[in-house]
């Protein structure tokens, strides 16, 4: 992922000198494992401890010549540490030391995005209940549909991310997994125990059978839990752009000091911000389809997935991990126009709460269709005439036969419909 939209702390998870270092202490950790079998001299793993170095510049540069990214690792490593080294990767194939690393990333990696997560959570929930009461028009087709509350829509995303971060606690369960088996995953030349204490040094658990690799259904399952998570941050940055336009403005992204929001247009303060999540949701989406893909690998292992892992891992994580942030961001800097939500709320003279009096109808004996069709005959005479619904239903002499002015402005009132708002907060956040 390119800088712009990098962070650091993420961005050094998947660099390669935390890489190398993650295959050394997996090799180091074999070697102990070995030392306790008695397979290994007593010692070798903290004597190549002690003198070996990680020099990514050497590595390339013996890869360039072997064409082999885990040899040229190890003879690097064997550079430094002298002859113990020759222990190193005894019975392992380098899927092993690559699978396993791979998952700690990517372990690592799903740790920092809950903790975005987390703030996000708190953001969202801070404004939810700042506008609990905040009272202002659902939307169905972009067209106005019943009163809600600016608090309700929030809450709606505030659910929304409590289960992202569910589905991600479990897809990192699926990666944190190791597989220490040899070629073809047998176990023929290196004893299971091995695995097992690798596994409990990395606080994972050892893969039931992994043939060469660790299969790759857990890691789509992973890159399709971000996936969701980016359309999740696209559905939250596609309301708020949607009521930032002009002719809506319930809300806006906050705009700095300096800001300049067009290079022709100097009056212009545009969402960008949200914009951009947008489109990064739409590239962390793309990477779900090549993840299920690597799936379906030919016989004990392959290498098609090994090259689209390279690039959509880092990726995908980054660009997570930035989206997740700025749209902490704007939320939590969000500016709430009240009046503008009231002012919009009016615009149909009252329709919004047409449901309701439909309902009061049927309650009186009215067949649904003849109540649907006695209230909608009165709101298409204010789609034409702009006239306040009250008054044209209290024009309404057959209307007037079933429900009183007093039940009429009852059901039209705010109050009724927002009246089980309290209800919803306490389900979503009990």
């Amino acid at each position: 992922m390119i800088p712009r939209y990098s962070r650091a702390p993420m961005t050094e998870i998947w660099s390669d000198t935390n890489k190398y270092n993650i295959w050394l202490d997996i090799e180091l950790y074999a070697c102990e494992a070995m030392e306790q079998l008695g397979t290994v001299p007593k010692g070798t793993a903290k004597k190549i401890k002690s003198k070996a170095k990680i020099n990514p510049t050497r590595i390339d540069k013996i890869e360039r010549e072997v064409k082999h990214d885990v040899i040229a690792f190890l003879t690097s490593v064997a550079e430094y540490a002298g002859p113990p080294a020759r222990f190193l990767h005894q019975g392992l194939t380098s899927s092993d030391v690559l699978d396993t690393a791979f998952n700690v990333q990517l372990s690592r990696s799903s740790t920092l995005i809950l903790k975005e997560i987390d703030l996000l959570l708190k953001a969202i929930k801070k404004i939810a209940i700042k506008h609990k009461y905040t009272a202002c028009v659902g939307r169905s087709h972009g067209i106005h549909a019943e009163p809600t509350t600016f608090g309700i829509k929030m809450a709606s995303f505030y659910e929304e991310f409590k289960r992202n971060k569910a589905r991600l606690l479990l897809a990192q369960k699926e990666i944190d997994i190791c597989a220490i088996s040899g070629a073809v995953g047998n176990y023929a030349n290196i004893d299971p125990r091995v695995e097992k204490y690798v596994a409990k040094k990395l606080k994972f658990k050892p893969e039931s059978v992994s043939t060469q690799i660790i299969p790759r259904d857990r890691h789509a399952v992973y890159f399709s839990t971000l996936a969701l998570i980016a359309s999740s941050i696209e559905r939250l940055a596609t309301e708020v752009r949607h009521l930032q336009r002009t002719e809506v403005l319930e809300v806006e992204e906050f705009f700095s000091k300096g800001q300049k929001g067009s290079s022709a247009m100097p009056h212009k303060r545009n969402p960008v911000l949200s914009e951009n999540l947008t489109g990064l949701a739409r590239l962390v989406r793309g990477y779900a389809l090549p993840a299920l893909e690597n799936v379906v690998l030919w016989h004990e292992r392959d290498i098609s997935h090994s090259s689209v892992e390279r690039i959509m891992a880092p990726d995908a994580n980054i660009a997570i991990d930035f989206s997740l942030a700025r749209m902490t961001n704007v939320i939590s800097n969000l500016i709430v126009y009240p009046e503008n939500m009231k002012k919009n709320l009016n615009k149909l003279k009252g329709l919004p709460m047409s449901e309701g009096l439909m309902l009061a109808l049927t309650q009186k004996g009215l067949a649904r269709e003849k109540a649907y069709k006695m209230i909608q005959k009165n709101a298409m005479v204010v789609w034409q005439t702009q006239e306040e619904f009250i008054d044209v239903l209290l024009k309404d002499n057959e209307l007037k036969k079933y429900l009183s002015a007093t039940e009429i402005k009852k059901i039209l009132n705010l109050d009724h419909a927002l009246r089980r708002t309290d209800q919803i907060f306490k389900k979503v956040f009990k």
